[in-house]
């Protein structure tokens, strides 16, 4: 592959380069920081989602917005983003008050949910709606709690699912450049710092960088689609 070979001899070297190694620590922590908020905030919105008594017309209202957000191009999405974080709006005076809405580590998460919260929202989505109305009904008829609901009927079943929009997500978040790049060029992430390293040091430091993000993103997919015993 070329990423290896033009990518590895530098592979060291090019940590030593200005944010290089903040901008890969900090793709670490902020990434994790929007994976479990993706898990947090998208795993009941997936399931009320895929339930068959939720509003056909608000689900497919919703299906229709995530759908948009896949497929609008990502720079798109953070100009968008931007205008919402503006402190004109009332979203961006709202978060001034608790840290600057642009060029903050928050600001960085919030830009990696927001282009990774609609592939989490829509697998797990699918997970949801494969399971039967019956097996809920049948724990409720024998007085089971909704938390032994879902850990002892629902859990087993959309595990694979969830593990397929864990690592969709991440994937996604490690590798967010158009939203970060308008909302959160500071501080660095991998994707914003490679574009960097292409302007001040070419392309094969580039390169080598972009071999870190490989490695920082491809593991935890790999691993996640090991334990489910594939694709499938």
């Amino acid at each position: 592959m070329v990423l290896i070979d033009q990518g590895l001899p530098s592979f060291d070297s090019v940590l030593s380069l200005p944010g290089a190694t903040r901008a890969l620590w900090t793709t670490l922590s902020s990434g994790l920081l929007a994976l479990g908020l993706c898990f947090i905030l998208g795993v009941p919105a997936a399931y009320w989602l895929g339930n068959r008594h939720a509003h056909t017309r608000i689900k497919k209202l919703a299906a229709v917005l995530l759908i948009s957000a896949l497929l609008t191009p990502p720079l798109v999405l953070g100009l968008v983003l931007a205008f919402i974080m503006a402190p004109t709006t009332l979203t961006g005076s709202w978060l001034n008050t608790i840290d600057s809405a642009s060029n903050t580590f928050p600001a960085l998460v919030l830009a990696e949910l927001y282009e990774a919260l609609p592939y989490f929202v829509l697998t797990a989505w699918t997970a949801f709606a494969t399971i039967p109305s019956q097996w809920e009904e049948e724990a409720w008829v024998l007085h089971k709690t909704p938390w032994q609901t879902f850990r002892f009927v629902l859990w087993p079943a959309i595990r694979p699912g969830l593990l397929t929009a864990t690592w969709m997500a991440w994937a996604r978040i490690v590798g967010a450049f158009g939203s970060p790049v308008v909302v959160a060029y500071h501080p660095t992430a991998l994707p914003v710092q490679i574009w960097i390293t292409i302007e001040e040091s070419g392309l094969p430091q580039a390169l080598a960088l972009a071999l870190w993000l490989v490695l920082i993103g491809l593991p935890l997919p790999a691993w996640l689609t090991w334990k489910k015993g594939g694709l499938m």
